[in-house]
């Protein structure tokens, strides 16, 4: 969980300090101590009640981790937080990940961002996105040229570095400012919107991009139904959507204790055909390192 701002009260926050550093060396049952005593002194204060979820769902105590997210997010509603995606990884289907959520965390990660994934986590889902589509286009005897291109979740233009020699124009979309800020001050882009993917795609005429990307920006969406519905409509004849996922087995999807949605093969390949989407390229792929493991993905390539 990120740091958060103070509760108001200098004792509150230092215990409550202490209690993430408990929490963080996995001393779980004496954070849940520590924080219910912080709770008598803010006991409205958020962020207290989402640690404490954590303390509770790392010490096994499922139902009173579950009672502590509602209650952080009764607390806010806007759940720049995460309570909401906590519910979820503990089986409350009804609970969501909100944009409000993922603006939060990628503004306090703009920062490092670029950094953080190369070096720390050995990312390289832009450049495995380029060999899905070159192969593509070998396979389709078509240039790998585009004209418009839609860069989705662009964050600070990694993905637009790599594509900008084979795209006439570049327009990108996503929720955190501080990223939209990253991604205009590369001189990439035609233009740079700061919004929810969804609206700003349904903003657009029909027909209206040679090629769609989404570069690690679909593990913030759980059901890809509403997003692939609305490619279909965005895409030019013969467009390309290009992206990668992280892979789960089964059916579906699921959320990863790691707060991201990891879907399974069949689920992609069912809901981009559904949407009158056709699967060009779909193989394994790892864009990215967790705690030195790597983190088993898709590439996935549908075109209109």
């Amino acid at each position: 969980m990120r740091r958060p701002s103070s509760s108001g009260d200098l004792l509150a926050d230092r215990r409550f300090g202490y209690a993430q550093d408990l929490l963080d060396a996995g001393e779980a049952e004496a954070a849940a101590d520590l924080l219910q005593q912080v709770l008598e002194l803010v006991p409205e204060w958020p962020p207290v009640w989402l640690a404490l979820g954590d303390a509770y769902e790392q010490s096994g105590q499922i139902n009173a981790a579950a009672s502590a997210f509602r209650r952080a997010l009764l607390l806010a509603p806007d759940d720049v937080l995460g309570a909401g995606p906590r519910l979820a990884r503990l089986g409350e289907t009804h609970a969501t990940m909100t944009p409000g959520y993922v603006a939060a965390l990628f503004d306090d990660y703009a920062e490092r961002f670029d950094t953080h994934l190369v070096q720390a986590l050995a990312y390289r889902g832009p450049a495995i996105i380029i060999e899905a589509l070159q192969d593509v286009c070998r396979q389709q005897q078509r240039d790998f040229c585009f004209g418009p291109v839609l860069d989705l979740g662009c964050g600070t233009g990694l993905m637009a570095a790599v594509i900008q020699g084979q795209a006439q124009t570049i327009y990108g979309v996503d929720l955190s400012p501080r990223m939209v800020e990253k991604a205009r001050e590369t001189g990439l882009y035609t233009s740079v919107h700061c919004g929810e993917l969804l609206a700003f795609l349904e903003a657009w005429t029909p027909a209206s991009y040679d090629l769609a990307l989404a570069a690690d920006v679909l593990v913030y969406l759980g059901d890809l139904s509403p997003l692939m519905g609305a490619m279909q409509r965005v895409l030019a004849p013969a467009g390309l959507f290009a992206f990668t996922v992280q892979a789960c087995d089964g059916a579906r999807f699921q959320l990863g204790h790691d707060l991201r949605y990891h879907h399974s093969a069949d689920y992609l390949r069912r809901t981009a055909q559904h949407h009158g989407l056709q699967v060009a390229h779909l193989a394994p792929c790892v864009t990215r390192q967790d705690a030195g493991q790597p983190v088993p993905g898709f590439v996935v390539v549908l075109t209109h």
